[in-house]
């Protein structure tokens, strides 16, 4: 295989290419096992469970869900928040040789049923406090049975930062978790003969170009990522990973769950993210690693109290979910001692497979002012082409293309769509980008996001990024809005930091000072919080369609 330009950008651990030698995500865990049964493996504010509890308890949970009917190929809906449960589940099911339906924990009603209907999910795993709703929303579902679990269980901390409520609610019809972890305790189900080609997650989009498609992760897929990734960061036995992300995401459920399980480290977990609650595990765990979204990131530069000694331990952070504007990088270890490097993955790539060399700063393209999201990891064949799929020379614009075993075979039960975005078997992403002669990479956008003023091309980044060097703003999108006379018209949303003032003209004029003319925004709207998804990305989609929905919220 012939080395691309990147490899010579790789750090000193990782090697050109990589052989994955597992069968299953599971052959992975059992080998774990072998090595270092005793060690921590998942840790809840003062719980901690070792390697052996951890791999007895999965055993006694999959012998369960078999009493319940699920076997290999079924999928089960996991409904749950960053607790030790979500990676037990995850286990016990893999030693079935079932898939785990990663369910976003903020979908309600039609939006969850959805997935159910389309996934034909068998099970569902879900928090005690929202049983009545969800089994409502699941009547007359596919869905046969139903285990609920408290998220107070394998902790006794309950801070009430994190915990609402100490109250504990009656468990589902078919059961609570731990119980039937007890009542199993010392069953295990048979052997499973498991393949790279077998399903491990489904995963659905998040359905902002149309509706949400369930992306196939085989055990194939997230042992290529987990292994790339691994190597790329140094993770090193006895290193701590703290899960930034949500797990029902796809980076928290490979790059924080998976990767920590699958190695000699310890899995952080804390619920749902809260900024104060993160430092403070940060420094209680001496966690080395972590990745989440630049809005996880924000929340923690906005505590006032946040320090460089929570990050005293911190080895290599990442973010992923958006390219980082430069100037948020700069406050960021200015204040905290630590880079935040870029990350680039998909739901259709299982995460993670584009990225800053660990150690490394990303260079910013000169002509856009666009930080880099890095280069393409080991085993990824990366193209940037023009709309008839031909490459193009380095340097210049067209859609990032993606192949190899990271990417998944396909969307459940939609061929239609799966030939239409990946031909081939290489996966159209959709992304605007860039590549240099060095391979490093620069996103450009949503080809969709473009914006044709008067006839130029605008790409929201570049505005965003002049608007986040402006001292007083917090988040920045940009958009365009039609116009008669120009087609379109560069619009601007900010939030401001706390305590922070600036006017909508001086903000046009900030920008005017950095960009050529036509790019700058004829106007700019502060706002309140700008729409996100629930993983924390930034929605233009809203902005464009919407706007009225954030305009009429106020600011104050």
């Amino acid at each position: 295989m012939a080395e691309h330009p990147w490899t010579a950008l790789y750090p000193e651990q990782v090697p050109v290419t990589m052989q994955i030698s597992h069968r299953s995500l599971i052959d992975a865990w059992k080998e774990r096992v072998a090595r270092t049964p005793q060690a921590p493996a998942l840790a809840y504010f003062d719980g901690m469970r070792t390697v052996r509890q951890v791999d007895d308890e999965t055993d006694a949970l999959a012998a369960a869900f078999v009493s319940l009917g699920t076997g290999r190929g079924d999928r089960v809906g996991v409904y749950l928040q960053n607790v030790p449960q979500y990676a037990l589940v995850l286990l016990a099911l893999w030693k079935l040789g079932a898939t785990a339906l990663v369910l976003n924990q903020m979908y309600r009603g039609r939006e969850l049923r959805r997935l159910i209907d389309d996934s034909g999910a068998t099970g569902m795993v879900c928090t005690d406090g929202g049983l009545t709703e969800t089994g409502q929303t699941l009547e007359g579902s596919t869905v046969r049975w139903m285990v609920s679990t408290s998220p107070l269980d394998y902790q006794t901390r309950n801070d009430a930062r994190v915990f609402a409520s100490t109250e504990r609610f009656a468990s589902a019809s078919d059961g609570d978790l731990c119980e039937l972890v007890d009542r199993f305790r010392g069953s295990r189900p048979d052997a499973v003969d498991l393949t790279q080609d077998d399903v491990a997650l489904l995963a659905y989009t998040s359905g902002t170009t149309g509706p949400p498609k369930g992306a196939m992760n085989t055990h194939g897929n997230l042992l290529a990522v987990t292994a790339t990734y691994a190597a790329w960061v140094d993770l090193q036995p006895g290193d701590v990973v703290f899960a930034t992300a949500p797990l029902f995401h796809i980076t928290g459920a490979v790059i924080n769950a998976t990767i920590a399980l699958l190695h000699d480290t310890l899995l952080v977990l804390a619920n749902r993210f809260h900024p104060e609650v993160a430092i403070e595990a940060f420094a209680e765990h001496r966690v080395t690693f972590t990745i989440g979204s630049i809005t996880a990131f924000n929340a923690i530069y906005q505590v006032p109290h946040a320090s460089r000694e929570h990050f005293a331990s911190m080895r290599a952070l990442y973010s992923g979910g958006a390219p980082i504007p430069p100037a948020t990088i700069e406050r960021f270890r200015e204040r905290f001692g630590v880079y935040i490097h870029n990350v680039y993955g998909m739901t259709e790539t299982s995460s993670a497979v584009i990225a800053v060399p660990f150690g490394t700063e990303a260079p910013v393209h000169e002509a856009s002012g666009t930080l880099s999201i890095g280069v393409p990891l080991p085993n990824l064949a990366t193209r940037v082409v023009d709309p008839h799929g031909e490459p193009v020379p380095y340097g210049e614009q067209g859609e990032l293309e993606l192949g190899g075993p990271q990417v998944v075979p396909g969307y459940w039960n939609k061929p239609e769509a799966t030939a239409s975005t990946m031909p081939g078997g290489r996966l159209r992403t959709g992304d605007g980008a860039i590549m240099d002669e060095q391979g490093w990479v620069y996103l450009v956008d949503r080809l969709k996001d473009q914006i044709n003023t008067s006839g130029y091309k605008v790409w929201p980044r570049e505005v965003e990024d002049a608007l986040y060097e402006h001292p007083a703003v917090h988040e920045s999108a940009v958009v365009g809005h039609p116009d008669d006379y120009r087609g379109e018209t560069v619009v601007g949303y900010v939030s401001l930091k706390s305590g922070a003032s600036a006017t909508e003209a001086e903000l046009i004029a900030f920008t005017r000072e950095r960009l050529a003319a036509y790019k700058c925004p004829r106007v700019v709207h502060i706002v309140a919080d700008l729409p996100k998804t629930q993983t924390g990305k930034i929605r233009r989609n809203v902005l464009r369609e919407s706007p009225d929905t954030v305009l009429d919220t106020p600011t104050a």
